[in-house]
């Protein structure tokens, strides 16, 4: 029985070639159940686990990550970094074990564990004069803002922030990445508000400055986030039970240098 077909040439998975690949999927996992038991009888981990994070993501979730690895070495490691529509895609779809986001999914039933805050500050080039020890909202008024994406986490906390302080803003440009929005504020493009984490290295070479504006930083959470009723493998229950334990620990030695700009 086929299980592709050509068509204009392309090539289809046939109906009966579908079911093949679902009931390939189960025994897959079969096999992985009885490897992992095997090497858990030994006394260690094995498996990979898959996880998707939204593109600032690449900056909290490998710290969430490492030493759980170095730690099971028989563990490998599926990361994605994208954006935010497609983190959602790939996790409703059962694609991932597990997610990182700064905003929680809507219409989408998961179960989270927050793991950091996220503070989001006005970020301008070193070019930029500071007049004032503090700047009111009319500041927006007169600066040419680069935003992400629509869909972005990042652009969703930004808009939320405006909308409900009234205030009026200047979109100078669209950007479909956190590198490209800090390479454009380095080039003297604009002004953007983005998250401190990812900009820890520009600030120390004085390429970038915070601008200081009352009601910042605006605050939203890093989670971990995993579908509601999903039946976890032994491999992604050991890893929610390291994380419980370890996240106060990660984020005390890795992003302890966040507290200085509060």
């Amino acid at each position: 029985i086929p299980l592709i077909e050509v068509v204009n040439k392309k090539i289809y998975v046939t109906e009966f070639g579908h079911r093949i690949i679902e009931s390939a999927k189960k025994i897959i996992a079969e096999l992985e159940l009885i490897d992992y038991q095997m090497h858990a009888h030994k006394g260690f981990l094995t498996g990979q686990l898959k996880f998707s994070a939204v593109s600032t993501g690449k900056y909290v979730a490998p710290y969430f990550i490492s030493s759980f690895l170095k730690s099971n070495p028989g563990v490998t490691l599926n990361l994605d970094v994208t954006n935010k529509a497609q983190v959602v895609e790939s996790l409703s779809a059962n694609l991932v074990d597990f997610a990182f986001v700064s905003v929680l999914p809507q219409n989408l039933q998961i179960e989270s564990m927050p793991l950091l805050r996220n503070k989001l500050y006005l970020v301008g080039n070193r070019d930029h004069t500071l007049i004032k020890k503090k700047y009111d909202y009319k500041i927006f008024e007169s600066l040419p803002l680069i935003f992400r994406e629509s869909g972005s986490g990042t652009r969703h906390v930004m808009e939320k922030f405006f909308l409900e302080n009234g205030i009026s803003i200047k979109n100078q440009m669209e950007l479909t990445s956190n590198e490209a929005v800090k390479q454009a504020v380095i080039a003297g493009l604009g002004f953007s508000v983005m998250p401190l984490i990812g900009i820890k290295n520009e600030l120390e070479l004085g390429q970038l400055q915070l601008i200081p504006v009352n009601g910042f930083p605006i605050e939203s959470t890093w989670y971990l986030i995993w579908l509601r009723n999903k039946r976890l493998g032994p491999l992604a229950e050991a890893y929610l039970k390291y994380l419980s334990l370890q996240k106060t620990e990660i984020v005390n030695q890795v992003f302890s240098w966040t507290e200085k700009y509060s």
